[in-house]
């Protein structure tokens, strides 16, 4: 995957130690973040379906009260309004798909 496209979008800390560069399109969102180590977001849901995938480090995830460590490589889906939230356990580098797109992060 090529994140050069990135370099040019203003980076935003949405949660502490969570900083996102985003794509959005009409119907979703792509987000490319780079985590600090020790950041954690809690535990939430929302109405857009997700997909996150690791790009480098770990990352402990909790959806819908299970718990997995994911790293290089690996893929979570997260349905519409199901409950997660995790937890840097390395500096990371994840993206995300949002469907319906994430108005708040434009």
């Amino acid at each position: 995957m090529d994140l050069n496209l990135f370099n040019d979008i203003e980076s935003k800390e949405i949660i502490k130690g969570f900083h996102g560069r985003f794509v959005h399109m009409e119907g979703f969102t792509f987000a490319y973040w780079e985590v600090d180590a020790g950041s954690e977001i809690p535990v939430h849901h929302h109405i857009h379906e997700q997909l996150m995938q690791v790009l480098e480090g770990e990352f402990e995830f909790n959806v819908n009260g299970y718990n997995k460590v994911y790293t290089k490589g690996m893929i979570v889906k997260i349905p519409s309004n199901i409950p997660h939230g995790g937890k840097a356990l390395t500096a990371c580098k994840l993206t995300d798909i949002f469907c319906p797109a994430r108005e708040e992060y434009k």
